[in-house]
């Protein structure tokens, strides 16, 4: 029975699950985007919300502990054959992570489903992502289209008030020549006679 065991085992010691999870969740917080299995995935995403729920506190104790929780391993990249270093996993987090998600309460990664396996062992490939900036600019297309449909709405209400106050005018007009033209009828055929 397995009750209360909480984690998976993944085929690895304890030592080597602790390892890939950081490996894991620098490479995630270096790029943004990794591809993994999907248990990989469901057991490395709550550390990474944790270490960036952590690192939203953004105090010298937070930093201090997602180091030792995570380590501070240097990004590098390659430029004209030759490497650079650009900053650490750890500064990255604290410095353009976490500010992103200062107002959101939780559900800073997603795990997509692709439709590709492994060649090796037909295991299934995910996408482990930070939810980024496209979504503030998506809720912000959302908001202007619907400001935009707001707009077409109120114009098309103006334009149809307008149409209606037109042909009440001239319903008007109509009806006003009309009683104008037939009292004089009367006034004239009994004049006549």
């Amino acid at each position: 029975m397995r009750h209360r065991v909480a984690g998976r085992r993944l085929s690895r010691t304890s030592e080597h699950r602790l390892a890939m999870r950081r490996n894991l969740v620098a490479s995630l917080f270096e790029h943004e985007t990794i591809s993994t299995t999907i248990e990989k995935a469901k057991e490395v995403k709550p550390f990474a919300e944790k270490l960036i729920t952590l690192a939203k506190k953004g105090t010298l104790s937070a930093r201090r502990r997602a180091i030792s929780l995570l380590g501070n391993r240097d990004i590098i990249e390659h430029e004209d054959g030759g490497t650079a270093r650009k900053g650490t996993v750890i500064g990255k987090l604290f410095s353009e992570i976490a500010p992103r998600y200062i107002d959101r309460p939780g559900g800073y990664t997603r795990i997509i489903r692709l439709s590709l396996r492994r060649l090796g062992d037909n295991g299934q490939l995910v996408l482990l992502q930070l939810v980024g900036k496209d979504e503030t600019s998506k809720k912000e297309a959302r908001a202007a289209a619907k400001k935009r449909s707001r707009k077409k709405a109120k114009k098309q209400v103006e334009v149809e008030d307008t149409a209606e106050t037109e042909e009440t005018a001239e319903a008007a007009e109509a009806q006003e020549t009309t009683e104008a033209d037939s009292p004089r009828d009367e006034t004239d055929k009994n004049s006549e006679s």
